[in-house]
């Protein structure tokens, strides 16, 4: 057993992981900046400690602070949360070489997932399907303009380190490809100071379906059903539910098996994600897979009746899986809608400020993760993020309603959010008929 566990995150995770630390008996460490002083989590934990100004890269993202701050407060193991270091090899390898347990995947696992194009070329050899498209990386324009000629436009330009939608690009044509081509490679490296790309078949119309997978140190790898994502905005993901509406339990079989396979051949531990893209005909491709538990993480939880935290920490202290594949079972319905300080009618143009007042929903089948306090001051320097709302019922039509009372119920006074837009989604006949892609809101509910 961990006798305490320092939490390199800020927010609704870092509060969601104390809570899981403190069901199961051993203390937690809050980090924080200067401007999350007041932060929820800061208050929940058993001890706390600064680690530098607001910016995450003297804060959050301080690889040598984080470590310093858990040797300090006498930590023996650290759980990343998810963004900032979750994914970052160096980060765990730092924390192997202190003597602290990195609670996630091995530094080495997270090299060979972490890279989208090498991850991609990892898959095709184990004989995963995935998008038809280039098996070595891309550097050049001109080469990339030749390969992609032979996938077949449309194609989709991709950074091989990217993430959160950024080194994306989709070429219609040959015309078009150059520049599409130089943007994305531009994004990437500002973004990730990396300008590997690859190129992938552009499939239209498409669903983003993801598995959850949960693997220990003894060769245990256990699906948790699926993950339907396809609401999403720049590609961030807005709406998640479980299960998918677009695939049937053939193909809903077919892929627990092929995510499973994915973990197991690159001798995955702990949780993770296997994304898959899937055509309207329901084939499914693999995109690539999330070394880290993921923000929509509580639907998996609400509709499997297991706690992917505290089963994390199980594993990162050398445990067994608690359960077995057998053991899964998909029970009913659950939507989570994430909450936004943000203004959808001024192109999502973040708001950050103080919560005057703050009423969350409650009741049977509905669960709120947040680090919102009335009187909290959101601060400007993160993400616009601010509560996850989810909602489990018998079946996906009692959940979507489940899902509107329970927006209706919500308060957040003294900012602008995107509670009113979630509320939207919940009524149209697109999302309720259980129809929408990953165009939907750029091309159903015409937002950019």
């Amino acid at each position: 057993m961990f006798n305490k566990i320092l939490i390199a995150n800020r927010g609704e995770i870092a509060v969601r992981i104390i809570r899981a630390c403190r069901n199961i008996g051993i203390r937690s460490v809050a980090v924080y900046s200067k401007e999350d002083a007041k932060s929820l989590h800061v208050q929940l934990a058993d001890q706390r400690i600064c680690i530098g100004e607001g910016p995450a890269r003297n804060s959050y993202l301080n690889m040598d602070r984080i470590i310093s701050a858990a040797k300090n407060m006498g930590a023996d193991a650290i759980h990343p949360g998810f963004g900032f270091l979750s994914e970052n090899s160096e980060f765990v390898r730092k924390c192997e070489e202190n003597g602290i347990t990195f609670i996630g995947p091995t530094a080495d696992v997270i090299d060979k997932m972490g890279n989208k194009s090498q991850a991609r070329k990892t898959m095709m050899e184990a004989g995963v399907p995935v998008v038809p498209g280039t098996k070595e990386p891309v550097y050049d324009a001109e080469v990339g303009k030749a390969l992609a000629k032979e996938i077949g436009y449309p194609v989709m330009i991709k950074a091989s380190s990217g993430g959160g939608g950024k080194g994306m690009r989709v070429a219609k044509s040959e015309d078009e490809f150059e520049f599409q081509f130089n943007v994305a490679q531009r994004e990437s490296a500002n973004a990730f100071g990396d300008d590997t790309m690859y190129i992938e078949r552009f499939v239209e119309n498409p669903r983003h379906v993801e598995i959850q997978i949960m693997a220990d140190e003894h060769g245990n790898v256990v699906a948790l059903g699926d993950r339907d994502c396809s609401v999403q905005r720049n590609h961030q993901k807005l709406i998640e539910e479980s299960p998918s509406p677009a695939i049937n339990e053939e193909t809903r079989q077919k892929m627990n098996e092929v995510a499973v396979l994915a973990a197991k051949t690159v001798d995955y531990t702990n949780a993770g994600t296997i994304e898959f893209i899937v055509s309207p005909k329901e084939e499914f491709f693999f995109m690539e897979m999330n070394t880290r538990i993921q923000v929509e993480h509580g639907v998996t939880e609400m509709v499997t009746g297991t706690d992917l935290i505290v089963e994390q920490i199980r594993v990162a202290m050398g445990e067994p899986l608690s359960f077995t594949q057998e053991d899964v079972k998909l029970r009913g319905h659950a939507i989570e809608c994430r909450i936004n300080a943000e203004i959808p009618e001024k192109n999502f143009m973040p708001s950050p400020g103080k919560v005057t007042n703050l009423l969350l929903p409650a009741g049977n089948g509905v669960r709120v993760d947040s680090m919102l306090y009335t009187g909290y001051n959101i601060p400007a320097e993160y993400d616009s993020m601010i509560a996850k709302i989810i909602v489990h019922a018998p079946t996906r039509e009692a959940a979507i309603r489940k899902m509107r009372a329970a927006l209706d119920e919500t308060l957040i006074m003294g900012i602008e959010t995107n509670l009113d837009f979630q509320y939207q989604i919940m009524k149209h006949p697109v999302f309720c008929e259980g129809k929408a892609d990953t165009g939907f809101i750029e091309s159903i509910m015409h937002m950019k």
